[in-house]
């Protein structure tokens, strides 16, 4: 079966006719562009397979119309559900780039081969992203080039360079 790449975040219900407002969870809001089938992950883990009739954005935010959800009732049966595509469906990145989801779960290696941990997830502070690593304690690792020299998404390693002290507490 095909991982499942979460793109927006189900936020509440909007109006009576079962449009419902979310957060876009994806770099790429374009992707929403003729986008017809979907899968909703509610919060209990069930799954619930979705027609996607009409897609508008408004302000940050995305609102959906779903076929068969045609009240506030049934709208909030889907609140906190993330709303996902085949993981074959997501966006191509160019060389060099990754997904957040791809980074979680990686192993964190120095270039001496010193586990550090495990990234946890994928800051975004309006610079550089930053790592947060997992391990005796929390590392924070800027993603950049310079210090994060090798990712092999395929075996979940990252290879860090770390500049001096940057690993100090």
């Amino acid at each position: 079966m095909d991982e499942l790449v979460a793109i927006a975040r189900i936020a509440r219900p909007r109006g009576v006719r079962g449009e419902l407002v979310a957060e876009v969870l994806t770099d790429f809001p374009e992707r929403f562009d003729g986008l017809k089938d979907a899968t909703a992950v509610l919060p209990d883990g069930s799954r619930r397979e979705l027609k996607i009739e009409n897609v508008w954005f408004q302000n940050d935010r995305i609102v959906i119309k779903f076929a068969g959800v045609d009240s506030i009732e049934a709208g909030e049966e889907l609140r906190d559900a993330d709303i996902c595509v085949p993981e074959s469906d997501a966006v191509e990145l160019g060389e060099g780039e990754f997904f957040d989801w791809q980074l979680e779960g990686c192993t964190a290696v120095t270039v001496d081969s010193a586990t550090l941990g495990m990234v946890k997830e994928l800051l975004r502070t309006g610079g550089t992203e930053v790592l947060v690593i997992e391990g005796e304690r929390e590392y924070l690792v800027p993603f950049a080039e310079s210090i994060c020299i090798e990712v092999d998404i395929e075996n979940k390693r990252i290879v860090i360079d770390p500049p001096e002290g940057l690993l100090e507490f």
